[in-house]
């Protein structure tokens, strides 16, 4: 003969249940008149109640839920830059030739004047198929100033 002990083994008594709370016609044992009806019952809607009967609330989980905190700049003075990438630069090649902002010497080195096209900064997304490149701009990132200067060409940072 075998004896079975099943251990930590609970019995499931159906009165303990919580859903025989919600057992009943129509009220579900709550009564007639509006009891555990709408948001009364649950103290108000949202973020009602935060400065009085749910203030241990705000205490405890949300302490920095009331007040201002840090700095927003102004956007009126953040500058925004006009940027192109090298890629952009030979898509528009035509375009910035026939504006005139384009211009080849006598040595055949080719020079552009992006400020003159209203650009402010080189990023250095992209390649760029001249040798022997001069581009001034006002502002251009490291990545592009290496892959200009790897080709043998040069960045004229006119700042400002």
């Amino acid at each position: 003969m075998f004896a079975i002990i099943i251990v930590g083994f609970h019995m499931v008594v159906r009165r303990e249940r919580k859903s025989r709370s919600y057992r009943g016609y129509r009220t579900h044992g709550w009564g007639r008149v509006g009891q555990h009806r709408k948001h009364g019952s649950k103290g108000g809607r949202g973020f009602a109640g935060f400065h009085k009967h749910f203030w241990t609330y705000v205490v405890k989980r949300d302490p920095y839920h009331f007040g201002k905190y840090g700095f927003k700049r102004p956007q009126s003075l953040l500058k925004k830059y006009k940027i192109i990438n090298l890629s952009e630069i030979m898509e528009k090649v035509e375009e910035l030739y026939s504006k005139g902002c384009i211009s080849k010497d006598d040595k055949g080195n080719i020079t552009i004047d992006l400020d003159k096209a209203g650009y402010d900064k080189l990023l250095g997304k992209g390649n760029i198929t001249f040798k022997n490149v001069v581009i001034k701009v006002r502002a251009a990132s490291k990545k592009a100033m290496n892959k200009i200067i790897g080709l043998g060409g040069k960045v004229i940072l006119t700042g400002g």
